[in-house]
């Protein structure tokens, strides 16, 4: 009977293949395929609250911020909430790139979830729930500047204990904290600095196992780095170092940067990130055994302990069937709330949209956008999400209705680069038109590559994404015939996060327009 089923679920599967998992061809065990999860989730952390994963992972400028993803075997994920929509501090309100969420921690302690994390210039914050799926209670515990990647830590004597470390530096410190988690009680204490083996060291993640203090912290920087381990049976230290991964003779370069999670049947994973520009930081997992009192991760191990990341391999193992699961990306924009893998580049204003449950389309209003020469850099509206995956295409239909002259709208690919195809309102009519762009100092224009004039207000708009990342642009009239338009377009990444696709609406003139954008539907293949 289970190999029928197994037969029956490799023909399934070769119909309708599902990211992050295969069946190996002898039909044995289930195995999945690194990344688990090609998508820029920077500097993932993972916790597990009986069968159920939550992971968080950095979000920089991007709101609503710190998604919440949820898995039940730790290869197949969804978006199911964010920390928070908006960060309370008015510098947010315009993008900030590169400035935000740096590397949150996820924790579970006496029936709560904690988020602890820093923005390099504003200090440390923690959230607190429940219940992750529902609102968190967020904290500004300390404004201080150049603090990064912190993470807590209950001890069994009660006491609690936060480790971090330093913008652009090699040392780890200490701090004591309140029961509840929203004070810090020192200054801090320095416990580890070693710049000769574990330059830039970054990112820590505590936990405790048989007596030991152990901080996973990555160093060596994010495209070349390695996963060092410390370990000490004194909080304070000193600690002994270990390095448990790197690149090896893989193609998974600086493979750190993430979380250490057991299972319920007693197994250990890895969930960390391999920088892949310009999508960004895409997510893997990585078996991990316990030798020695080290946890070393990956396979192929040499001689000093340090292991490789694995391509391919087994599941882990799972009590019951579980739902396959992938984070969202197509929108048919029915819900009266935004999609979760919604995002925007500041902190979200009311009178940017609306939903409507009935209509079925998102309304974008032409928000006023005075940047110099039409520079996206510093437009909030734009609603973006995730390059899903190496090759992909985005559809979307809108229907028009400007006001002024010179309003636009349409589908954008934006990082430091980007590119667009949108409708325009000219004097005597509309036009589709594609326009690319590049932030540079003091150098932030936006240039028109071509226009056509279409005559319509309902156009459909595409671009599709190859393995070379380079994009194609091109609209339709029917969602039959489709038409390129301009030239090819490389994108390229953000300020610490990847390239990302989406629609938007603006409005580059002094007086306010009451036009507006309806997009029916954002579909991606």
């Amino acid at each position: 009977m289970k190999k029928l089923f197994q037969i029956i679920c490799f023909y399934l599967l070769s119909f309708f293949p599902v990211a992050g998992q295969l069946w190996s061809p002898d039909l044995g065990d289930c195995k999945f395929k690194n990344p688990i999860i090609f998508a820029d989730y920077s500097d993932p952390d993972v916790v597990r609250v009986g069968k159920d994963y939550y992971m968080v992972s950095s979000s920089f400028n991007c709101m609503p911020g710190i998604s919440i993803l949820h898995s039940t075997d730790l290869v197949h994920w969804e978006i199911i909430n964010h920390v928070y929509q908006k960060l309370p501090l008015e510098k947010y309100n315009k993008p900030v790139h590169g400035q935000g969420c740096w590397a949150p921690s996820i924790r579970y302690h006496n029936g709560k979830f904690y988020v602890y994390f820093c923005t390099p210039y504003d200090g440390l914050f923690m959230a607190t729930t429940n219940d992750p799926e529902n609102e968190w209670e967020l904290s500004h515990v300390v404004k201080v500047e150049y603090w990064e990647d912190p993470c807590p830590i209950w001890d069994e004597d009660g006491n609690a204990y936060l480790v971090r470390s330093k913008l652009c530096g090699d040392n780890l410190y200490l701090h004591k904290m309140s029961p509840d988690g929203k004070k810090l009680l020192d200054n801090g204490t320095l416990i580890y600095r070693d710049k000769d083996n574990d330059p830039i060291i970054e990112g820590p993640k505590f936990m405790k196992k048989d007596d030991y203090y152990y901080i996973l912290a990555p160093a060596g920087g994010v495209g070349t780095g390695w996963q060092t381990v410390l370990r000490s049976k004194n909080i304070y230290g000193p600690y002994e170092r270990k390095t448990v991964l790197q690149q090896g003779n893989t193609a998974i370069n600086g493979p750190h940067q993430g979380g250490l999670v057991d299972t319920e049947l007693g197994e250990w994973y890895f969930v960390h990130f391999q920088e892949k520009k310009p999508t960004g930081r895409i997510v893997h997992l990585n078996p991990v055994k316990w030798v020695d009192g080290w946890p070393v991760m990956g396979v192929d191990i040499d001689e000093d302990g340090i292991g490789e990341p694995v391509l391919e391999y087994k599941k882990p193992k799972v009590k019951g069937m579980q739902k396959i699961k992938i984070p969202y990306t197509t929108d048919g924009f029915n819900s009266p709330k935004l999609g979760l893998q919604w995002q925007w580049q500041a902190n979200p204003q009311k009178e940017w949209y609306s939903l409507s449950k009935n209509s079925g389309s998102i309304r974008l209003n032409a928000v006023q956008n005075l940047s110099q020469e039409g520079s996206l850099w510093l437009v909030p509206n734009l609603l973006l999400q995730k390059f899903p995956a190496p090759v992909f295409s985005a559809t979307t239909k809108i229907q028009f209705s400007p006001e002024l002259t010179g309003e636009q709208s349409g589908l954008v690919v934006m990082g430091r680069k980007w590119a667009y195809v949108a409708l325009v309102k000219d004097e005597n009519t509309t036009k589709v038109a594609m326009f690319t762009g590049e932030n540079q100092k003091c150098e932030k224009r936006t240039e028109k590559i071509e226009s056509v004039p279409v005559g319509s207000e309902t156009v459909y708009l595409r671009v599709k994404v190859d393995a070379e990342q380079l994009c194609r642009f091109e609209y339709s009239l029917d969602n039959k015939i489709f038409m390129e338009i301009g030239k090819e377009f490389r994108a390229k990444e953000g300020v610490w996060i990847g390239a990302k696709v989406g629609i938007f609406c603006m409005n580059p003139n002094m007086a306010e327009s009451k036009g507006y954008a309806d997009f029916d539907w954002f579909s991606v293949e």
